[in-house]
């Protein structure tokens, strides 16, 4: 259902608070309907038309009051007797109870969903106050009316048509409305009905599933709340940004608005216990979306944390496969580079690392050592840069997986290493090898 009850009361409260000299009344609730009716009983039309003015105002003052006091119990007599003080107060010049009693046969049309019935009524009664404006007498009322009496009446009727439009779904229409309403109130400086008009505005975008324009209202309503002082008009807009941020999941910010309402909602807590229920229940609902929400936090934390582990096995692996395959091809480089000539010319090579072909990397790697050997003597054992490596490896112990895993080599290629070593060394084993190699000097 939209929330357009607590607007219509809002209004109908409002029309209250001002009275036509016809009708001195501040409350219609808890009249004797039963007592009204026995004065109006037996005035017949043309009894009414032919009294004098001070009688005839009398009944219309008990139409008045009857077609309120039957308004939530009784619609057929309520529409009787607004009908009734529509007629008298249009032939006389009571605009005041003749646009009252429009808007109340118009209440009653809105009610039953008959649109175009209650648009009548509506437009009427808005002519009426037009009257108003414009200080129209006649000769039986030459009253003339305040502005602030004819802004109640017409925000009245602003507010009518905009629950109307409201519940046929017209939503532009009724905020239309609902605005030249607010208008009304803010140049009066009535800020607590502002208040409750922008909350209520607020609730209809929240339901349209507008956010945006929510949050908007519900702010507006804050700033005016605030500014009336009213403790309890300042909840109202809190709990529905919270109930706004709860539907869009941001359960933090709605948590700190519903704690606040419900401070306020506690210092009235005899006079609005159903409004705080209503709080501390979309504050459950926030906590039971906070559970949630942390839950799929740390599952996906869990999967994030599990996700960045098998990437870093990833990297690591075709980091090692990358050395390896580097290093079998430095092997084979300095395997192609131990061969004659004749056995390596022709043949369809590899590429090496570095874009040559593995027999121009081993003629450079052959021409590197030949130069060394002219530059040398003949007792120097030369060692390239892998074997560099390698050599005091082996001096720690490391066995040849250990080296591998270090180097990011494969075992095989750590071996083909090893072997090289014992016959440059002419060592018999890896013991003799590094004996050797630390004679001279080379460890």
């Amino acid at each position: 259902m939209k929330p357009v009850i607590s607007i219509a009361l809002l209004f109908s409260l409002l029309s209250l608070t001002f009275a036509d000299s016809s009708a001195q009344y501040s409350d219609h609730r808890g009249r004797k309907t039963d007592s009204l009716e026995s004065v109006v009983a037996g005035w017949t039309r043309e009894k009414l038309y032919s009294a004098p003015k001070e009688e005839s105002d009398k009944i219309l003052a008990a139409y008045k009051e009857l077609m309120w006091g039957y308004l939530q119990i009784n619609r057929e007599r309520s529409m009787m007797f607004a009908g009734k003080a529509l007629e008298f107060g249009m032939d006389r010049g009571y605009w005041y109870t003749a646009q009252d009693a429009a808007r109340i046969l118009g209440l009653h049309y809105y009610a039953s969903q008959q649109w175009d019935s209650a648009l009548f009524y509506y437009n009427k009664g808005l002519d009426i106050i037009r009257k108003m404006e414009d200080k129209e007498t006649t000769e039986y009322s030459s009253k003339i009316y305040d502005q602030s009496t004819i802004d109640d009446a017409q925000s009245a009727y602003y507010g009518s048509l905009g629950n109307m439009y409201n519940m046929m779904d017209s939503i532009p229409l009724a905020m239309e409305y609902y605005k030249k309403a607010g208008e009304i109130f803010e140049k009066n400086g009535w800020k607590e009905s502002n208040a409750i008009l922008w909350y209520n505005m607020g609730e209809t975008w929240l339901e349209e599933g507008d956010y945006k324009e929510a949050e908007d209202c519900y702010y507006k309503s804050l700033e005016y709340a605030r500014a009336s002082g009213d403790s309890l008009q300042i909840s109202n807009p809190l709990k529905g940004l919270g109930a706004l941020y709860l539907a869009q999941g941001k359960t933090s910010k709605a948590l700190r608005c519903l704690e606040e309402a419900d401070k306020y909602y506690s210092l009235h807590e005899d006079q609005e216990f159903r409004s705080r229920l209503e709080t501390l229940d979309v504050m459950r609902k926030v906590l039971q979306q906070q559970k949630k929400q942390l839950r799929w936090i740390a599952i996906g934390s869990v999967c994030l944390a599990l996700l960045a582990l098998a990437l870093l096995v990833i990297i690591r692996r075709m980091t090692i496969l990358r050395h390896q395959k580097q290093g079998a091809d430095q092997a084979l480089v300095e395997a192609l580079a131990e061969l004659p000539e004749t056995e390596v010319q022709g043949a369809d090579l590899p590429l090496s690392p570095d874009g040559r072909t593995l027999q121009d990397a081993a003629e450079r790697e052959e021409s590197v050592m030949h130069k060394q050997d002219s530059k040398e003597s003949k007792d120097v054992i030369t060692l390239t840069d892998r074997e560099r490596a390698i050599l005091p490896l082996l001096a720690e112990g490391k066995t040849s997986p250990q080296i591998a895993e270090k180097l990011y080599l494969s075992v095989p290629t750590i071996k083909w290493y090893r072997k090289k070593l014992l016959i440059k060394f002419e060592a018999t084993n890896t013991a003799d090898l590094i004996y050797k190699a630390k004679e001279k000097g080379l460890i």
